[in-house]
């Protein structure tokens, strides 16, 4: 578990490192060799960390310390998830085993989904939005376009 919840803080940490970084860097200024060096070796350790090592550590505490095995079936409060096999009401199995694969599989999704919003952000850091305010005339009424 130690290993779980150490990943997932430095995998976060290194992730909001980018964030002061990008405040501070001007919009469109070119990379040195070394800056791009860096950043590259940056990022690829943060994917590293999302996609390789938490994920494993996820997978290695529930198989190894909670014991999610595929013996062990899924009951939930009450029965509620009983297989019909098994005498209860619910179409199929499920086992721990299946559980916990979901759960990495949504690691992965908040990951990317993560990822990709971050993208976004970065590149559209800079930009100013769109002004909703109509220009107006020296009379204080709002100019229309002439069709």
């Amino acid at each position: 578990m130690v290993a779980f919840i150490a990943s997932i803080i430095f995998t976060v940490a290194m992730t909001l490192l980018v964030i002061p970084v990008a405040k501070r860097r001007p919009v469109g200024t070119p990379l040195t060799w070394g800056e791009a060096m860096l950043a590259a070796t940056w990022v690829f350790a943060i994917l590293f960390l999302a996609y390789g090592v938490v994920p494993h550590q996820w997978l290695t505490w529930a198989s190894n310390e909670m014991k999610w095995r595929s013996d062990r079936l899924v009951y939930g409060p009450g029965g509620i998830l009983k297989a019909k096999a098994n005498g209860g009401s619910f179409p199929f199995t499920i086992n721990y085993r299946h559980v916990m694969d979901t759960v990495a599989v949504l690691i992965y999704g908040v990951f990317l989904t993560l990822q990709v919003s971050l993208w976004v952000w970065w590149q559209k850091r800079g930009t100013k939005p769109a002004s909703t305010e109509v220009e107006v005339s020296g009379y204080g009424r709002p100019l229309v376009r002439k069709g």
